[in-house]
């Protein structure tokens, strides 16, 4: 198997809104969108990231209203603290601070409109 892109797919109520809170606040952009779908990309991130609206019927029955609850879309950063800042004053409200673990991360999190966590990451540990 050659594996030549990858996506990760969430299921929320409102896809524009979670496509507009990527692209303002972590700088992705549209390259797909049709209604009740949107695909966002980076060129640094490694993936793509859909958005799905909850209820599509293009879903498989058993998954067209699940939502995207409990998955946390986590990006490793370079300037963890001033991402902080930036996102602050822009009026993001933090809804995990900035913690440090043991094991060397040390991560804040935010939620998108939908209820999606996304959180910002850096590695200060080991890593093996």
């Amino acid at each position: 198997m050659k594996i030549t892109s990858s996506a990760v797919s969430l299921n929320v109520d409102d896809v524009s809104a979670a496509s507009a809170f990527l692209t303002k606040h972590f700088g992705f952009t549209e390259e797909m969108a049709a209604p009740g779908f949107a695909s966002l990309t980076r060129e640094d991130a490694g993936m793509n990231v859909v958005f799905l609206r909850r209820g599509l019927e293009t879903l498989p029955e058993d998954q067209r209203n699940d939502h995207a609850g409990g998955i946390i879309l986590a990006f490793v950063v370079e300037d963890l603290e001033g991402e902080l800042a930036r996102l602050q004053a822009e009026g993001v409200p933090i809804t995990m601070p900035l913690t440090a673990e043991e094991w060397g991360e040390r991560a804040f999190q935010v939620r998108d409109p939908n209820g999606v966590i996304v959180q910002l990451v850096d590695w200060n540990g080991p890593r093996s």
